[in-house]
Order: structure tokens, then sequence, then C-alpha cells
């Protein structure tokens, strides 16, 4: 436990800084440019002091300058600085509201590019979506966890449709991004935080063209959750 404690120590030593140089920034330059720098430098340190190594595979399967829909399963608060370091894109993230209520790392990621999602308000919600898409057809990369919220048993969630409308309505392709690994170095609800080596697997990307309706949704989503789940290391019993 003595581990744990000192690697959380170590993260909110990387974690406070880097949050307030960019609360303070964004304040001053809202060029997004120095921010996905940033947040970088902050992802790597984060793995680094847990000792935590992340080993991508698939990124030859992405065309440099193409805007995707990032969807990934989450197992962990680790699944974050994962793909944040090893996608070779400036992400949007869409995270849920109540992450904005942590002093100064939740208020800097307020003022950030990425995106708010309100589950408990079906209206916010649908506008954080709409935000999004316009992010999309602006030439830029989103990433969202279908699952909603981490997985408490280590096996892969149900997936909601929202991602799979957003995609639809945003006419870009779908990379399944499969993260493995994760749910044994800090589990939802605990405290101890593990060293590991993640797996972090990028699919090829799935077009959406042509997949308008309920049923085009809903075909799309078990499409992605499918090559999810091929790649998958299912943890519920580690």
């Amino acid at each position: 436990m003595i581990f744990s404690i000192v690697r959380i120590i170590l993260v909110a030593a990387v974690s406070i800084p880097v949050s307030s140089f960019v609360l303070v920034g964004l304040l001053v330059d809202r060029n997004i440019v120095w921010f996905h720098r940033a947040i970088r430098f902050w992802a790597r340190s984060v793995l680094g002091v847990c000792g935590v190594r992340v080993h991508v595979q698939g990124t030859e399967r992405l065309k440099p300058g193409e805007a995707y829909i990032f969807a990934a399963n989450h197992a962990s608060m680790f699944d974050i600085p994962a793909v944040i370091t090893c996608i070779p894109a400036d992400i949007h993230i869409v995270y849920k509201k109540e992450l904005t209520h942590v002093p100064i790392w939740g208020w800097a990621l307020a003022l950030s590019p990425y995106i708010i999602i309100d589950r408990a308000n079906a209206r916010d919600a649908s506008g954080s979506l709409e935000s999004a898409a316009a992010k999309i057809r602006d030439g830029k990369s989103v990433m969202l966890f279908p699952e909603g919220t981490r997985t408490r048993t280590g096996s892969l969630q149900p997936f909601k449709r929202g991602t799979f409308a957003l995609a639809v309505r945003s006419g870009v392709p779908v990379v399944p991004v499969t993260i493995n690994n994760t749910y044994g170095i800090l589990r939802k609800g605990s405290l101890a935080v593990r060293s590991a080596d993640i797996e972090v697997i990028l699919d090829a990307p799935i077009p959406t063209l042509g997949r308008e309706g309920k049923e085009g949704e809903l075909a799309l989503m078990e499409e992605v959750r499918r090559a999810m789940a091929s790649n998958y290391i299912d943890q519920s019993g580690a």
C-alpha cells in the first residue's frame, strides 16, 4: 500500500502544476496546439511515475490528417493517459461533467477543447454530442467510451448507442480501440495503484456512411463491439 500512496503523491505532483499551467494558459490563450502538447506531457509523466508502459498496435491503419471517432473500452482511469500517449492525433475526449468538480484539474478540463457530457440531463447530453459532431465536421478526432463508465468486473460491458448515433451523424469512420491490462492498475473504487504493461490495439476504421436510422446505428455498434471483443483480454478473474 505504501507504494500506492507514493505513486498517488507523484501523480498529484505532476497533475497539479500541469493543470495549473493549463488553467492559466487557457484563460490567456485559447489556441489549443499547446494544450495538446501539455496534455501529452502530463499523460507520459503519469504513466512513467506509476511504472505503466504502453504498447500500441495498429497506428499504420490511420491516415494522417483524417478525422476519426475512436471508441474504446474503459476499465481504469489509466485508459485516458494511455490513449492520449499512443494515438497519433490530437483527440478531443468526451468526458462526464462530474470530473469538472475536481479542484484545479477539473477546472482546467472545463476550459479545455474536450467535450463535457451531462449523463443526468438528456437534453444537455444531446447538445454535447452535437458539439462533438461539429468538431468532427471541422476535421477533429473525438474519443468516446461507449460503455459509459468503467467496468467493475474486468469484463467488456454493454455499449450505449450515443457514440454510434454521433458517428452516423458525422459520417466519419469509427476506430475500435481495445485497451488491455488496465483493470488491475487502478480499479474503480480503489486507491491501489499497480505497475503494468498496457496493450492498446487500434483496429481498422469502420465506415459509417449509409447506416442511417436506429437499425444502422445498432448494426454499427455491434460491429465495433465484435471487433473490440476479438482483441479484448477479459480480466474478470484477475
